[in-house]
C-alpha cells in the first residue's frame, strides 16, 4: 500500500494527540478531520482533543483502526508500532523526524504498510 492509499483510508489513531494547540500532532489531527477522517486521540491521560474521544492505549479503542498515526520520539515509536501490530491496524505513519527501522520491519512482516519520516498533511494531494 502506498501512500495515497493509505490516506485514503477512514480511521486514524494520532498516539500523542493532546489539546496543546502548539503542537504539530493537534494540527495535523484538525487537519484530518477537515479531510473527513475519523480522529481518535491517544494520550496517556486519555484527553478528548477537538471534540474526538480519547483513549489512553491503542488497545482501549474500541473500534477498528486503519492508520496508527505516531508523533512520539524515535526511541519510544516501536512499542506504539507493536500496538498497532497488535490491533491489526492496516498501516502505521512515523511522522517527521521519526525513525525506527527495526520496529518499521517488524510492522512489515506483520503485513502493515509502514510510511516514516513523512506528515500526512505535506503528503496530502487534493
Amino acid at each position: 500500500m502506498e501512500i495515497p492509499e493509505i490516506l485514503e483510508l477512514k480511521t486514524w489513531a494520532v498516539v500523542g494527540l493532546t489539546s496543546n494547540p502548539s503542537r504539530a500532532a493537534y494540527r495535523v489531527a484538525r487537519f484530518l478531520l477537515d479531510k473527513g477522517k475519523q480522529v481518535i486521540p491517544v494520550n496517556p491521560a486519555g484527553e478528548a482533543v477537538h471534540g474526538q474521544t480519547g483513549y489512553r492505549s491503542l488497545a482501549e479503542i474500541p473500534v477498528p483502526v486503519d492508520v496508527v498515526d505516531v508523533f512520539r520520539r524515535s526511541e519510544d515509536a516501536g512499542a506504539h508500532v507493536d500496538e498497532a501490530i497488535g490491533i491489526g491496524a492496516r498501516a502505521v505513519w512515523l511522522q517527521l523526524g521519526v525513525i525506527d527501522e527495526a520496529a518499521a520491519e517488524r510492522a512489515r512482516t506483520a503485513g502493515l504498510a509502514v510510511v516514516m519520516d513523512r506528515c500526512p498533511a505535506i503528503e496530502w494531494r487534493d
